[in-house]
């Protein structure tokens, strides 16, 4: 049996393997739980939260958390809450950390603020209840003492000041005036005094784009649009009247909306009119129901959505796409030469056989179909003299698919960085940035190299 000791041995290790695996491991990983729970300001997981109360010496607000809409507020009024600021102030809570616990069970809280606190938050998850009491800012400015009610300890945290101060009815009010996601929306009613302008979405795919559909039929210009979406999602309340005495009397002062705008979705319809009772007084006010409360806004807001039909036109003078383009004649006093595109390559109409640089003339195409009116000079084209536009420094004349004339551009004089320009797509005379008078190739220009088009005899 001389293999004794080693089977003793075997045995040994494998009953301190077995003491470490069902004893020490599981006592040391509650020992780190513990740890980790008693770093903790919050305990509970932020998902299983279901109500909440703020109470400071001015107000008492109360939320609850709805499957619908999220956290409702329902103290003092019952309204919805703004999402955002709820969630901020729970989530410093549960990312909270106690950096010490100052005391236990404390007989005089006056050292930590905490005789008077600045505010006492109430969780709920389900059944379960916890209390915190906001107290004075700790040795550092970025942390709190704060008494948990649970087991009636000072903690010193490293909470905010900003998430737990100054915290008022109206910072828990949802502002948004309407709920809008630019994604969702497909039609868009402007409403001024004189007119309306209706935008709405078409059904391209793979990419729809918006057009314009009152008081013309037009593309839009998709950048504006999408800057118009992002001012009405971004259109929130800087104060709030709630229905009663003070709200009659504001809306008395109401007559004609500077703008009404009106927006469509899967979801339904929302409607928000914008006031300026007194344009001097600098006051701007919305409402978006009848019987609900008025919202005192920026004045810029009703500036920013005052937008002539000019705003909203898609701007490219040439009035067709430069994928659509099957020819292009170009014109000016030196040069006169049509492009044509063949089995997606251009070439020239009186050279075909020529290889032409087709990065260049792709390039050169491009920022023809894509010259913008930066602003219009007159709305009606009159006489053209003036302009430089009866012999004009550049003319462009594009040919769809169809063989059919889709687009003109001409170019008159220019000064200052600007050229006078007319186009196809919208009536007048604009403004247009002179670049492109510079950058119109000679037809020897859009040759290819010369090494290119002759193979090498070698």
């Amino acid at each position: 049996m001389r293999y004794w000791p080693t089977l003793v041995m075997v045995l040994v290790l494998a009953g301190l393997g077995l003491y470490l695996y069902a004893i020490e491991l599981p006592q040391k990983e509650s020992h780190e739980r513990q740890d980790t729970a008693d770093k903790k300001v919050l305990l509970f997981d932020q998902e299983t939260l279901s109500g909440l109360t703020i109470k400071t010496d001015r107000q008492e607000l109360v939320f609850a958390r709805t499957s619908e809409k999220g956290w409702m507020m329902t103290a003092p009024i019952s309204t919805e809450a703004d999402q955002r600021e709820v969630q901020n102030l729970i989530r410093a809570l549960v990312t909270g950390t106690v950096t010490r616990a100052v005391e236990d069970h404390p007989t005089n809280l006056i050292p930590f603020g905490l005789d008077n606190p600045v505010t006492t938050i109430t969780v709920a998850a389900g059944a379960a209840r916890e209390t915190f009491s906001i107290g004075d800012s700790g040795p550092l400015t970025s942390t709190l003492y704060v008494l948990r009610e649970s087991d009636r300890k000072v903690l010193l945290t490293n909470l905010a000041p900003k998430d737990f101060v100054n915290k008022t009815l109206m910072t828990f009010r949802r502002k948004d005036l309407l709920h809008v996601s630019q994604t969702d929306v497909d039609r868009i009613r402007l409403t001024y005094a004189t007119t309306e302008i209706v935008l709405y979405q078409g059904q391209e795919k793979p990419k729809s784009k918006w057009k314009l559909r009152y008081p013309i039929e037009a593309e839009a210009d998709q950048t504006e649009v999408r800057a118009l979406l992002f001012r009405l999602e971004d259109l929130r309340a800087l104060g709030i009247v709630d229905p009663g005495p003070e709200r009659d009397a504001l809306a008395k002062t109401l007559t004609v909306p500077k703008v009404k705008v009106a927006i469509h979705t899967a979801d339904g319809d929302q409607t928000v009119k914008l006031y300026q009772p007194d344009p001097a007084s600098g006051e701007a006010i919305a409402e978006t129901s009848p019987e609900g409360p008025l919202y005192r806004i920026n004045p810029t807001t009703i500036r920013d959505l005052t937008k002539e039909l000019f705003t909203f036109q898609d701007k490219r003078l040439l009035g067709i796409d430069y994928t659509d383009i099957a020819m292009l004649s170009v014109k000016t006093p030196t040069e006169e030469y049509v492009l044509i595109s063949q089995q997606n390559e251009w070439v020239l109409e009186d050279q075909p056989t020529e290889k032409l640089d087709q990065q260049a003339t792709d390039l050169f195409v491009s920022r023809v179909a894509n010259v913008p009116a930066e602003e219009r000079v007159i709305k009606q084209a009159g006489p053209l003299a003036p302009y430089g536009l009866v012999t004009p420094a550049a003319e462009f004349i594009a040919t769809g698919r169809d063989g059919k004339i889709a687009g003109k551009l001409s170019i008159g004089s220019h000064a200052n960085g600007l050229a006078y320009a007319m186009g196809l797509r919208i009536q007048g005379i604009f403004h247009i940035r002179a670049d492109l008078l510079t950058q119109i190739p000679a037809k020897k220009d859009l040759l290819a190299a010369l090494s290119e088009q002759v193979p090498s005899s070698h």
